[in-house]
């Protein structure tokens, strides 16, 4: 559990760090020191990351309410699925 909290306490916010740094890669121009021409790849990588840590926090805030309605959140299948506490 200390793992998972460091991980996600540390990894979420590095995540979305390297994020804004290939956003800006991907701009170029005035966003990067070296004033080079933009990398359009880089600009999907970063979205990518944003996606990756909006669904992280998204399935934290599911996890905490469903707790709260009876609900437990299965990882069974390939997406996390609502079931009925016992």
């Amino acid at each position: 559990m200390l793992l998972v909290g460091v991980v996600i306490g540390a990894g979420l916010p590095a995540l979305f760090a390297f994020g804004i740094r290939t956003l800006a890669i991907g701009a170029g121009g005035d966003a990067e020191v070296g004033h080079e021409p933009g990398k359009p790849a880089m600009k999907l990588v970063a979205y990518l990351c944003f996606a990756l840590v909006l669904a992280v926090i998204a399935i934290g805030i599911a996890i905490i309410v469903s707790s709260g309605f009876g609900y437990n959140v299965s990882f069974d299948n390939i997406f996390p699925t609502f079931v009925k506490k016992h």
